[in-house]
């Protein structure tokens, strides 16, 4: 093993929302799941009124003190003037996660150019142009942590002739060049539907390329930003995996989506079968917490026993590589970070092999 694989391990975590660490609290005693899970069609309303009580399995760790990885996080992001949609979206979970060497750093900016009904991070229909040091600062600044894995992520910019493509491309291939061992994956836009930004990125030299459906195909329009569908999504994946055959090495598919919306069991079969006929290789699910009183309403709290059977299914009977499934997961999940890593590694072990 190259001498650079046994000093840390850590994997720090850039992502669009951020990863949840492990879940505390005492499960109550509720019915078998299958029964908890909303079978009737629900659609969520910023109106509507929320469950009487969040359930005992939320629960999220405070930061640590002094000298804690989340202070040494906390130094290092603050220094090189990254943003992080910890921050920006005041993730509840940020304690958690940065102790655990995990954080959400966004590219491009801390403004979207979009609005969609259950993120917090802030809009603008004419964010101030993306800084053209922050490829090499994001590389440099990863660099320095030591770590195996990142995901780099951003705000969407449809203000961008290439949705920050090319922004992307190059911040991965800095990562590449000053540490060429490090596994990189980019969650991303869908880039307004353009196929030459999506396959930019997908032959960039990335290894995993991730775009969030976020929900079901009935409840997109609610739920995202009218510019935002559900095909569009779909096809966007599709498209970076077909163009992946001419990447330097082969990449996963990944996408997230939010429970709790009003979806039911069986429209997450049918979500799960599309992701699967155009390509995903990685699912993940974790449940909608409303950040305000002004973004959509919870319909309902889904119980963990749920999410492990969605788990199950995902990987037993439709094929998925891996699925990171529950309350607090969020579309990048520190544990499967280090099943892809491993996955990654075996791939290019055989690509050395019989290349």
């Amino acid at each position: 093993m190259p001498p650079h694989r046994r000093r840390r391990r850590v994997p720090l975590v850039l992502l669009l929302r951020c990863a949840a660490g492990v879940l505390e609290g005492v499960r109550p005693t509720t019915p078998k799941a299958k029964t908890l899970h909303l079978k009737t069609p629900r659609t969520p309303s910023v109106l509507a009124p929320m469950p009487d009580t969040r359930p005992s399995w939320f629960k999220a760790k405070a930061p640590g003190g002094p000298g804690s990885r989340y202070a040494e996080l906390r130094k290092s992001i603050d220094a090189g003037k990254l943003n992080t949609v910890c921050d920006e979206a005041a993730c509840p979970n940020a304690g958690e996660c940065w102790e655990g060497g995990t954080a959400t750093i966004m590219l491009l900016g801390e403004a979207c150019t979009r609005g969609c009904r259950f993120c917090n991070v802030k809009t603008d229909t004419a964010p101030p142009p993306p800084s053209a040091d922050e490829p090499l600062e994001a590389a440099l600044a990863v660099a320095s942590w030591g770590v195996d894995y990142i995901v780099l992520t951003s705000v969407d910019r449809d203000d961008l002739d290439d949705g920050g493509a090319g922004h992307f491309a190059k911040t991965v291939n800095l990562l590449k060049e000053l540490q060429p061992s490090i596994l990189v994956e980019c969650l991303v836009s869908d880039f307004a539907g353009a196929y030459e930004p999506c396959t930019t990125l997908a032959t960039c030299g990335l290894d995993v390329y991730a775009h969030n459906v976020e929900t079901v195909e009935r409840l997109q329009a609610r739920v995202r930003d009218p510019r935002a569908n559900y095909a569009q999504s779909l096809m966007q994946l599709r498209r970076a995996k077909a163009a992946s055959v001419d990447a330097p090495s082969p990449i996963l598919t990944k996408t997230s989506l939010m429970l709790g919306l009003g979806e039911t069991r069986d429209e997450l079969r049918r979500t799960m079968a599309d992701l699967r006929a155009n390509g995903v290789d990685v699912v993940t699910f974790g449940q909608y917490l409303r950040p305000t009183e002004k973004h959509l309403s919870v319909v309902e709290y889904v119980h963990p026993d749920v999410f492990e059977e969605l788990r199950e299914e995902a990987v037993s009977e439709f094929g998925f590589e891996y699925c990171a499934s529950g309350p607090m997961v969020r579309s990048s999940y520190k544990a499967g970070e280090f099943y892809l890593q491993n996955l990654l590694e075996k791939r290019r072990e055989v690509d050395v092999e019989f290349g």
